[in-house]
């Protein structure tokens, strides 16, 4: 009994460590990806509803922006 759970301190531990651990490049792409995309979707939902012309141009700068970082168009 003892040694199981010898064991399962390890592993507890071990998964302790690589949740702290920082994120690897590969780890980071997807999230940057996903974040861009949300970024998107909020301006193009912004933009439908933007009435002053300061607004819209701004909207649509970030939208460029937001396209330019992940070859959308």
């Amino acid at each position: 009994v003892n040694m199981a759970r010898g064991f399962e301190s390890k592993s507890v531990a071990d998964q302790q460590e690589a949740s702290q651990a920082p994120p690897t490049r590969g780890d980071m792409v997807p999230a940057a990806q996903k974040t861009l995309a949300l970024a998107r979707a909020d301006v193009e939902q912004r933009l439908k509803t933007a009435t002053s012309p300061a607004h819209r141009e701004m909207l649509q700068r970030a939208l460029k922006a937001i396209e330019e970082q992940t070859g959308k168009r």
